[in-house]
């Protein structure tokens, strides 16, 4: 049998060496490591997001145990000490950094989102993960309560955040909206936490589509209903103008299957409304995106309670989410990020080959063992 590999050093082989250490040294602070890197700093991290562990003590013991096969990843030896101090220090922005670059690499090979239209179709929303606000006193939320909230323009193609913000709990969905950088010819679509019709009349200006919620206390100029046969679900299709806004909005009266019905706002004129209404609904998806990496990554509770630490950490677990995507991407098997997650965990210190892993050999069943 050919020799492998660790899992896990064949998963790190998804992050190039060399550019990894030109972002160490670009985010570094203090005087130089004597006995550690933040290579093992990363490591250990993602040890920790991928095999579930609780504790940095927790994390220090699980290397520990596993040294013998840690030796080709270029690790140093890691105590729980100088971790947490590493942690603490040493700038989580060299983690954001190479998640951006990362996501370079996933866009590569992410398909096309499933709509026929030629725009890039992003999906906006934010999400609040609680914290103590003893122990987290920089994560100002309510006067008794502390959260920092995760903010995230979501790729369409392949699903992939594109746009993240991590920020203090108090902090509203617009103020990282209206810094958004989002390409001309796009389409954004985002729920009634975003309405802001100054916002909406600049993405109109700057040639941006959106699609989102009218609130039902919305002060509404009515015009020309749009001719054309409706389609199914479509009950109204109207120019309309909303009190402050200078350019007229489309709305698009939408009965759903289990019979609710939803009004929707948009300034893409040239869709169909039917598409329009489906728009809406892949909006789920960035929800989907939340709940998904909340119950399999750690993210809800950290391992140290300094901003930088916390930071550190969330970084990390997106970087990991980035390596998940990409395999489920080139997996030939359709297995979602899920199941390979699963796999990951049950064989990060085996040798075995990836491709075997998630594409085990099928074995024919013994005449004998049969069922009639």
């Amino acid at each position: 049998m050919a020799h492998c590999n660790t899992v896990l050093n064949q998963v790190v082989c998804f992050f190039k060496r060399h550019e990894f250490e030109s972002l160490a040294r670009k985010h570094h602070v203090g005087h130089k490591f004597r006995s550690f890197n933040r290579w093992s700093q990363f490591m250990a991290m993602l040890v920790c997001q991928l095999s579930g562990r609780k504790s940095l003590r927790d994390v220090v013991e699980n290397l520990k145990a596993q040294g013998h096969k840690l030796y080709h990843l270029g690790m140093k030896k890691v105590s729980r000490s100088t971790l947490a101090r590493v942690n603490d220090e040493q700038p989580h922005e060299l983690y954001k950094e190479l998640f951006y670059k990362m996501l370079q690499r996933c866009q590569v090979v992410a398909p096309k989102h499933r709509f026929k239209i030629d725009e890039k179709v992003y999906l906006l929303d934010a999400s609040i993960i609680n914290l103590c606000l003893t122990a987290f006193p920089w994560a100002t939320y309510r006067q008794k309560k502390g959260a920092i909230k995760l903010h995230v323009g979501l790729d369409a193609d392949g699903y992939l955040p594109e746009f993240i913000d991590v920020t203090e709990g108090k902090k509203h969905e617009m103020s990282w909206a209206r810094m958004l950088q989002l390409p001309k010819g796009s389409l954004a679509v985002f729920d009634k936490g975003f309405t802001d019709y100054e916002w909406w009349q600049e993405l109109t200006t700057n040639g941006i589509f959106f699609v989102t919620r009218l609130k039902d206390n919305a002060l509404v100029e009515y015009f020309r209903k749009r001719p054309g046969r409706k389609a199914k679900g479509v009950v109204l299709d109207q120019e309309i103008r909303l009190k402050g806004m200078k350019d007229k909005l489309r709305l698009v009266q939408f009965i759903a299957d289990d019979g609710n019905e939803y009004r929707f706002v948009t300034n893409a004129h040239h869709l169909p409304a039917a598409t329009v209404a489906d728009l809406y609904k892949e909006r789920w998806k960035i929800e989907l995106f939340f709940k998904w990496i909340k119950q399999n990554l750690k993210i809800k509770t950290f391992l140290g309670t300094s901003e930088n630490a916390a930071l550190t950490q969330i970084w990390v677990a997106l970087c990991v989410y980035l390596v998940l995507a990409y395999l489920a991407l080139l997996s030939k098997i359709g297995a979602s990020m899920q199941q390979i997650l699963r796999l990951l965990q049950l064989n990060l210190f085996e040798r075995r080959d990836l491709e075997s892993l998630f594409n085990p050999p099928k074995i024919e069943a013994s005449p004998q063992l049969v069922l009639l």
